[in-house]
């Protein structure tokens, strides 16, 4: 992983060291070479496709993926929960703080996120924490159906690709060829 700086960032994003000469490790080869090693040396997101794949069948809207998306940007680690400005949010996607509240209300309503209160004792509120578990477990729950349409598409290709052709490896054993 790149070495991360907290102080780099400004808007509480996860980002690495600016450093022009950063190689990316073995591991991240793959997104470097796709996308550049500047590029990734900002930062990346790791996504399941499954958000992508059944956004229709999560019943999300274009802008609840992308609000979503950004709320996972912010997830850097399981045990601690997301915790973006609705301003941060707000300038990210191109939409009004009051917006990005809708929203958020919506995604909760619909069992996606869980909004948590956050207060500091010198300040009152500050901003909230994002609870994606919801988000998790409706993808859990859905993965199965996923799973099952993607191995029925790879056998019913595989199947297509050579009809009447045997798999090349171990030759078919005949009844002659036992009796020899």
């Amino acid at each position: 992983m790149w070495g991360l700086r907290r102080s780099d960032v400004s808007d509480n994003t996860q980002t690495a060291a600016p450093d022009a000469s950063a190689k990316p490790k073995k591991g991240n080869g793959g997104s470097a070479n796709k996308w550049g090693a500047k590029v990734i040396a900002l930062g990346f997101c790791i996504l399941p496709s499954l958000l992508l794949r059944a956004q229709r069948r999560l019943g999300l809207n274009p802008t609840q993926l992308a609000v979503l998306i950004q709320l996972a940007d912010f997830w850097w680690d399981a045990g601690r929960k997301p915790f973006p400005k609705k301003a941060d949010l707000a300038q990210r996607l191109g939409l009004s703080e009051r917006q990005v509240q809708r929203y958020i209300a919506e995604l909760e309503e619909a069992g996606f996120v869980r909004r948590i209160e956050r207060r500091a004792s010198h300040r009152g509120k500050i901003s909230n924490e994002y609870d994606l578990q919801g988000l998790v477990d409706k993808l859990a729950e859905i993965e199965p159906d996923f799973r099952e349409a993607a191995e029925d598409a790879r056998a019913k290709r595989g199947a297509a690709a050579r009809p009447g052709l045997r798999r090349r490896g171990k030759p078919v054993a005949t009844a002659a060829s036992e009796e020899a």
